[in-house]
């Protein structure tokens, strides 16, 4: 069943409440180093390409169909960047439905394709150099994905647990 179905018959059990939700962020550099971004049509921020895990989709398989949908360009995952999540990755939405969002990030390569926004999720595409995108109007989730994304760590990133046992 494809999210937005499977997402619309959830919203409709649990109304607006705070979900927790799979995600995945794709993050395709240039030769120039130049990271691939898109405008969110309904934000109007900068953001990264992705979205959304479909039920039964493996994290991969959902960065390849996400940048399709929203550039046009079909990619390759090559490795994995980093697991993101906690307080600044909750969105609160236009309806009122909120969620928090656990996201996989992908380093991909291109494979074919011109890109291109779909003019539903994506008004515009642009490739940035680091200084060009911190330059850019994006949310603060936005801002911690590639602050990760522009250091290219050799070993994918994830926060220190903060979690200790209570002592017995």
């Amino acid at each position: 069943m494809p999210m937005s179905e499977y997402l619309r018959e959830l919203r409709r059990k649990v109304g607006h409440d705070y979900l927790m939700l799979q995600s995945v962020t794709v993050m395709l550099f240039d030769p120039a180093d130049r990271l691939l971004l898109v405008r969110d049509a309904a934000t109007g921020l900068w953001t990264t390409v992705g979205g959304i895990i479909d039920p039964d989709e493996t994290p991969a398989d959902a960065a390849v169909r996400e940048c399709w949908e929203e550039t046009g360009l079909h990619v390759a995952p090559i490795r994995l960047l980093g697991v993101f999540g906690g307080p600044q990755f909750v969105v609160t939405y236009g309806n009122g439905d909120v969620a928090s969002f656990t996201s996989t990030m992908f380093e991909v390569r291109r494979i074919s394709g011109e890109p291109r926004p779909d003019g539903v999720e994506t008004t515009a595409v642009g490739s940035f150099s680091q200084e060009e995108a911190a330059a850019l109007e994006t949310s603060e989730r936005t801002r911690i994905l590639l602050t990760h994304a522009f250091a290219r760590d050799s070993r994918p990133y994830f926060a220190p647990p903060r979690w200790v046992p209570p002592e017995a």
